[in-house]
């Protein structure tokens, strides 16, 4: 590692391992390491996940409420869905290698890789990234708060949200029958009147590759 040394004689450091920096891990073949100022103190406003995912794993919903985020392919594809908060709607861009999609800060979103061994990279334009996921939405507020709110049977809710754990951030979870879940028939087979308005778009529509 490249370092050199300020008036205050503390290292500066130029030079980083992601490898050596795990965030959360699933399984070997779905994980995310992370660098942020914590890990090299050169980096002001920027930092990063490294993400790998297997074929149909999820990045579940979740929002960053402090940092927009470019959701950049290295390899593979997926699906990178979020919900803009002014049109309600909610739109998806499928990506490929070289291809990116920037999700604004505050916004819901989500992403599903379409191929194995997709490998994504998240940029941040804050010294750490900070996220909300839906799972902590989900376990940390009171079953009787999203009851009540809903008119909905407690012990109903309870059931359906009780295998879920806070935290989670990559799903399905291993034990979990994929069947329903799979990109190619999940969100494009919801009835419209059961989900938002989907839109499926290419992000370089009318662009000409030389």
């Amino acid at each position: 590692m490249t370092t050199s040394k300020n008036s205050d004689k503390q290292y500066t450091q130029f030079a980083f391992d992601l490898n050596t920096n795990p965030f959360f891990k699933k399984d070997y073949k779905n994980f995310i390491n992370i660098l942020g100022a914590e890990q090299l103190n050169s980096l002001q406003q920027t930092s990063l996940l490294d993400i790998f995912l297997s074929e149909n794993s999820i990045i579940e919903p979740h929002y960053h409420q402090n940092a927009a985020e470019l959701t950049y392919c290295i390899s593979g594809s997926a699906n990178v869905s979020l919900l803009n908060p002014n049109t309600k709607e909610l739109q998806s861009f499928s990506i490929t290698a070289g291809q990116v999609v920037n999700v604004p800060r505050g916004w819901w979103h989500f992403q599903i890789a379409t191929s194995d061994n997709t490998h994504l990279l998240g940029i941040f334009d804050a010294p750490t990234p900070e996220v909300i996921l839906a799972s902590d939405i989900l376990t940390l507020t009171p079953s009787t708060v999203f009851s009540y709110s809903y008119c909905l049977n407690d012990n109903v809710w309870k059931n359906a949200t009780a295998s879920i754990k806070s935290g989670m951030l990559i799903g399905p979870p291993n034990d979990c029958n994929k069947t329903y879940m799979t990109p190619q028939n999940n969100l494009n087979t919801i009835p419209p009147n059961d989900y938002p308005p989907y839109r499926s778009q290419q992000p370089y529509q009318g662009y000409e590759r030389s």
